[in-house]
C-alpha cells in the first residue's frame, strides 16, 4: 500500500499559477502511474492529468492543456502538478492518485487504488 499527501494548494487571483506536490510513501513509488484529479463542490470528480511510472509518458485533460504540467521524481518519491493561467471555474479540491498499473496512463477514477486526502485550490476572479 502506498500512502499518499497533497500540499501546494491556497488561494491565487485568476491567471495566476500553483505548483501542487503530492508526496508518497510505503511502497516503491516507481511502481505507480500517478494521475492528478480534481472535485469542486456539488460536482464529480474530474481527470486532470497522468504520468507514467518514468514520466515518459503523461496525458491531459483538453481543459488544462497548455496550461498545466505533470511531473515526477521518483528519487523523492513526488509527483508535481504545476498550474498556470488558472481559471475561477478551476476551484475545487485536487487530489492525487496512484495505479498499480504503472504503465498505464488513465482518465478513469475507478483504475487509480489510492487517493491522497486532497488540497483546496481557490482561484479568486
Amino acid at each position: 500500500q502506498v500512502q499518499l499527501v497533497e500540499s501546494g494548494g491556497g488561494l491565487v487571483q485568476a491567471g495566476g499559477s500553483l505548483r501542487l506536490s503530492c508526496a508518497a510513501s510505503g511502497r516503491t513509488f516507481s511502481n505507480y502511474a500517478m494521475g492528478w484529479f480534481r472535485q469542486a463542490p456539488g460536482k464529480e470528480r474530474e481527470f486532470v492529468a497522468t504520468i507514467n511510472w518514468t514520466g515518459g509518458r503523461t496525458y491531459y485533460a483538453d481543459s488544462v492543456k497548455g496550461r498545466f504540467t505533470i511531473s515526477r521524481d521518483n528519487a523523492k518519491n513526488t509527483v508535481y502538478l504545476e498550474m498556470n493561467s488558472l481559471k475561477p471555474e478551476e476551484t475545487a479540491v485536487y487530489y492525487c492518485a496512484a495505479s498499480n498499473v504503472k504503465y498505464r496512463t488513465t482518465y478513469r477514477v475507478l483504475e487509480y487504488d489510492y487517493w491522497g486526502q486532497g488540497t483546496q485550490v481557490t482561484v479568486s476572479s
